[in-house]
């Protein structure tokens, strides 16, 4: 969960109990926690609600668990999140926030915080991403020093889409990366869900992301013309493989990504049982220079598996 979960973890000088109370504890959240105060809960399987000052409510969901820490035993305080201070992410489904609370010595307490489940949730991802460091800092300070620490500024001129975009970057890569090696496994049903599952969701982020340009389009276009050939499903996958060496002609795209365009014709039409068509391909791939050496080495590799059949 790397990129769909933010991960803290922070020492703070007070016993495991007091800590809980400043986690769960109305009147220690107002002091630390932007002035938000439980309105509802929070009670083990129940809803809650927290509101900010003046009523508006801020973030509700469901208490999945609430086990306060004992002598020897960490506590855990389990929820569910959903933002409602803000439209846009209230739109976006609920996440998760988990919270790991373990005296591991005298006075000393270890707070760990996981924020999880934000793959459909970027503009949330991107909000509490740095935010979480602003109120766990904040809350070691209360517990420390009985202060609270200076209000905190939100920027509200600048728009969220620029991390947003750099979220489905990310995605994008983690996506991408298991492709090559599910397209060297043995077919089966599940080997294929999992190929097309990645392809798609590749496509889909990187149409999304931050720095986007046609030769991310192409690359996503091979990916689902490789999958869908993989997958039996050849006719589909000359469409994705087209659309890629479109995309390479119209935007003057060239070396390995133009060799990959044609690549993916050829085995798209292979298994389509059109054999000349195929060796044309392949002989286009193999004639589209590589100016990076070791690009150039990946490129006949690849090519070098068809070489059998079409060469």
């Amino acid at each position: 969960m790397t990129l769909t979960a933010h991960v803290y973890q922070i020492y703070i000088a007070a016993d495991a109990d007091q800590v809980w109370a400043g986690i769960t504890d109305s009147e220690w959240t107002k002091r630390y926690f932007h002035g938000t105060a439980f309105v509802e809960g929070p009670t083990p399987g129940a809803r809650y609600v927290t509101a900010i000052p003046g009523g508006s409510e801020a973030v509700d969901g469901v208490v999945e668990e609430m086990t306060p820490p004992s002598p020897g035993q960490a506590g855990r305080f389990v929820q569910t999140w959903h933002v409602l201070y803000d439209a846009a992410m209230a739109d976006e489904p609920p996440s998760r926030v988990e919270w790991t609370v373990e005296q591991v010595g005298d006075g000393l307490t270890r707070v760990r915080l996981v924020h999880g489940d934000l793959a459909g949730s970027p503009l949330t991802w991107a909000s509490v991403k740095d935010g979480w460091v602003w109120i766990l800092g904040g809350l070691k300070t209360v517990l420390e020093t009985g202060r609270s620490l200076p209000a905190a500024t939100v920027d509200t001129g600048d728009d969220q889409r620029p991390a947003e975009g750099d979220w489905h970057r990310r995605q994008g890569v983690e996506a991408n990366n298991p492709i090559h090696a599910l397209l060297e496994q043995p077919a089966s049903a599940a080997r294929d869900e999992d190929l097309l599952r990645h392809a798609y969701a590749a496509a889909y982020h990187w149409e999304r992301a931050a720095g986007r340009g046609p030769a991310n389009d192409a690359r996503a276009a091979y990916m689902i013309s490789r999958a869908l050939t993989a997958t039996d499903q050849a006719v589909r996958g000359l469409v994705s493989a087209d659309r890629c060496l479109a995309i390479c002609v119209e935007h003057g795209l060239d070396d390995f990504d133009l060799a990959y365009a044609h690549e993916a014709r050829a085995r798209a039409l292979l298994a389509l049982g059109r054999a000349d068509e195929a060796a044309s391909a392949w002989a286009a791939a193999r004639a589209v220079e590589v100016a990076d050496p070791e690009d150039r080495a990946i490129v006949e590799a690849d090519l070098a598996v068809l070489e059998p059949v079409l060469g």
